[in-house]
């Protein structure tokens, strides 16, 4: 179930796994995995995986499908955890947390689940 709205090709900053949180790279026109929760997240990595200088797609709006790295429910902000996996964002009193995408189904980690892109900043 892709129903991405925003699809634009860039240049792999370092080897990309797919359906995970993408960052700007190192220099311009380049992406690499998301690495925490206050990492820049600007969408999330098509269904290929890349190699380090190869080409990858990120989805910037629309859903597309992300894979979790914890139990997630429909619903809920989604933010990145250390590999770039969805996790929920729960950030505690005054941390801010960027939010990458919303649940449109539940799942437990390892599960790859259909998310609204939307890519904003939760402040706890």
């Amino acid at each position: 179930m892709n129903s991405p709205t925003l699809i634009k090709t860039y240049v792999a900053g370092a080897a990309i796994r797919a359906r995970r949180f993408a960052v700007a790279g190192a220099s311009d026109g380049a992406m690499i995995e998301a690495t925490g929760p206050t990492t820049l997240i600007l969408g999330v990595f098509e269904k290929l995986d890349g190699a380090s200088g190869g080409r990858v797609d990120v989805v910037h709006a629309g859903i597309t499908e992300i894979l979790l790295g914890g139990t997630v429910t429909r619903g809920q902000p989604l933010t990145s955890d250390a590999a770039g996996a969805a996790v929920v964002a729960a950030p505690s009193a005054g941390v801010n947390n960027r939010i990458g995408a919303f649940a449109l189904e539940s799942g437990v980690a390892g599960d790859i689940i259909p998310a609204l892109v939307q890519p904003c900043l939760m402040q706890g």
